[in-house]
Parts: C-alpha cells; structure tokens; sequence
C-alpha cells in the first residue's frame, strides 16, 4: 500500500480509521482464518456445530448492525467506534479458554458487536471528497486485508510452535490498541434533531417504503447469504480435500486478504470512474470464479493465486456500504445503511449452518452453491443496480 496515496486520499481523521483497521485487522487475523480448523481439531466440533458458533456470531451482527444505525444518527460517532473495538476484546481470551465448543458462544456473541460498520459507513460518506467514495470504501476496507496478509502465516506458525492461547491472548491485545488509536479521531455528531424534523423524508417508517433502499437490501441479504454459506468452510476443504494443516493454511489466509487489499483498490478505481454497481458486480464475478478454481487443483502455487481471487469475496461489502451511503440524505445516513446491512445478516444467520451441512454431505458442495448463486446476483446486479 501507497501510504502517500492515502494521504492524498483520506483526510486525517479518515488516516486514523485507517490505522486503526489496520491494527485490529492484524489481531483478527492471528486467528479469524484458522478459527474453524481449530473448532474442529482441538474442541472436536462437526462442520454442523461449526456452522451453528458461526449462526450464533451472525444473530448479533445482525441485531447491533441495526442497533448501531440508530445510535450513529444520534450520538457522537468516535465514540461508537471505540466501543466497538474494546467490545471484541475480551472475545479471544474467551476462545482461550474454551475446552468444547458450546464454550464459544459467549465469545461468539461478542465477537458479532458490529456497532463500528453502519457508524464508519456515515462517518466516512460524511468526510469524505463525494467524487471519491468508492476508493476511499474500498481503501479503509484494504486496511483490514492488509492487517491479514501476514497475520494469519504468523498466527499459524505461533499455533504451531507455541500454543494457540498465546495466539488468543495476543489478538485481544491488538483489539484494545485500535480503540485506543481511535481515541486520535475527531467527534462526528449528525445534525441536530431540529435539522432532521425539518428533512422531507426523515421518517423512520417511510425508509421501510423506499424502494432503492428495498433493492439494496435485497442484493445486500442474497450476497452476504452466499457468502457466509462457504467462506467458513475453506479452510476445512483445504485441509480435508488436500491435506494442508496450520501454516499452509495460514500463509494461504494471507494471500485470501492480500487478494483483497489489492482488488479493493481496483474495484475502487472502476466503481468511481464508471459505475459502482460495476465494481459490485465485478467483485461477485471474481469470487465465483476463484471458487471454480479451488475446486480443480490443490496445487499449492495455483491455490495462492486462486485465494488471491477469493479476496474479491470481501469487497461485496464495502462497495455496497458505497452504493447505500452515496444515496442516503445525511440525517438518517447511519440507519439507511444500516438496515441493508442488518437485513443481510438477519437472512444470513443460517448461512452457516446450511454450509455445514452442505459440507457434510460433500465438501464440494457448498463452494459449487456459492460459485452458481454469485454468477447470478453479478448479472443481476449489472441489470438492476444502476448506480
């Protein structure tokens, strides 16, 4: 990363979002990617019980993706992000100690707060340059890929060599930095209430009326849905169906998020000089086809590049946060993004679970599923979002 660039890109505040991705991302990383092997390896768990700890973190994203939107409207937004960091922290330490996998859940609970997204969605469309906010989504997200391009080589290896604990221990430190480093940020509060009263469509209940918002929501909830079907469950398919274990996997994770940090700028670039619905659909492209390709070789040096591509899988997100943010009016701007966002993951919540079991009947059947779906939603999206 050209970090001259994002000086030229992001204003200050924006830098310090940046950072601040970049150190928590680094700390999820250390574990995020081999998370599920170790469900199942150490704690025993079956894909089923995989999909049903990954269920659970999805049942809260979902509700605090929603509780977030309100709060953002109302309430300064620095300190929501913060809260947001801190709230992850005691998650790995709880992940630490865990001996089977019912005791997880608590750890997976708080590891779905997602007060930050609909907050930092508002807070960046409300900073930054109009003409650049697709670039400047996908750049804040490739912080996050950023922070995983090594992290999961190394979490790998300090599994392998150390203890995982130690792993656990060390993430739950670099969550609390990032809310530290957010302390650096400017208050952002939204209007007052005076200047929303006085704002034609300010109405919570006509939001639910408003069809763009209704068409978001709907790509929204089928992409996230496809995704969180498969995601879970590559790095059990890389192990099951071609034998790698804890470093391959990891160093693997890495180039999943390299992948990203690079196609985030690109897909950036193309959603801002053209269309974002380009971008969007771009992306899901990507995905499938790298989903097509994993299922052909494992190869170790085809596998690098076929993760690359599946980096293209966390890009859905941000440049659908730019699609809803560019088009929602500035006093219920959180909450506008919000609610596709909360939609996407009230629908995906048994995403998990059906992966599992998908997978249990064969692990290639949930990345087929996946790579279908997408296809679909990319030329749906092509015809349908034109924004």
């Amino acid at each position: 990363m050209n970090f001259r660039f994002l000086s030229e890109l992001l204003t200050k505040d924006l830098r310090i979002l940046f950072f601040a991705n970049l150190a928590g991302s680094f700390g999820d990383g250390l574990f995020a990617y081999v998370l599920p092997y170790y469900m199942r390896e150490t704690l025993n768990a079956s894909p089923v019980e995989v999909g049903i700890l990954y269920a659970t973190a999805n049942v809260c994203v979902a509700v605090t993706l929603l509780a977030g939107g309100f709060l953002a409207d109302k309430y300064d937004r620095k300190k929501i992000l913060i809260l947001s960091w801190l709230s992850w922290a005691p998650a790995p330490l709880i992940f630490a100690f865990a001996s089977n996998w019912t005791q997880m859940l608590p750890g997976m609970l708080l590891w779905g707060i997602l007060f930050s997204q609909p907050t930092s969605t508002a807070y960046i469309v409300t900073t930054v340059d109009k003409k650049k906010v697709t670039l400047a989504f996908t750049a804040i997200s490739s912080a996050w890929s950023l922070g995983y391009v090594f992290s999961p080589a190394i979490g790998g290896y300090l599994a392998q060599t150390v203890n995982m604990q130690f792993v656990f221990f060390l993430a739950s430190i670099f969550y609390a930095s990032a809310g530290v480093i957010l302390c650096l940020i400017r208050k952002q509060t939204p209007p007052s209430h005076k200047q929303q009263a006085q704002e034609k469509n300010y109405s919570k209940l006509e939001l639910l009326k408003d069809r763009r918002l209704l068409t978001f929501s709907a790509f929204f909830a089928m992409s996230m849905f496809t995704m969180l079907l498969f995601r879970p469950f590559i790095p059990t398919f890389v192990a099951d169906a071609y034998g790698y274990r804890s470093f391959e996997i990891g160093v693997l994770g890495s180039f999943f998020f390299l992948g990203s940090a690079i196609l985030g700028i690109a897909l950036g670039r193309v959603g801002d000089k053209y269309k974002k619905s380009y971008a969007f659909a771009a992306a899901l492209a990507l995905t499938a086809s790298s989903l097509v390709l994993l299922l052909l070789t494992g190869n170790f040096h085809v596998l690098l590049v076929t993760h690359l591509l599946i980096g293209a899988s966390y890009l859905a997100w941000p440049l659908m946060n730019a699609i809803v943010g560019s088009c929602a009016p500035e006093t219920s701007r959180a909450l506008w993004v919000a609610i596709p966002q909360a939609v996407s993951m009230f629908c995906a919540i048994f995403a998990p679970y059906l992966g599992g079991v998908l997978y249990e009947a064969s692990p290639y059947y949930p990345f087929m599923f996946g790579a279908a779906v997408l296809l679909l939603l990319a030329g749906a999206a092509l015809a349908k979002l034109r924004y």
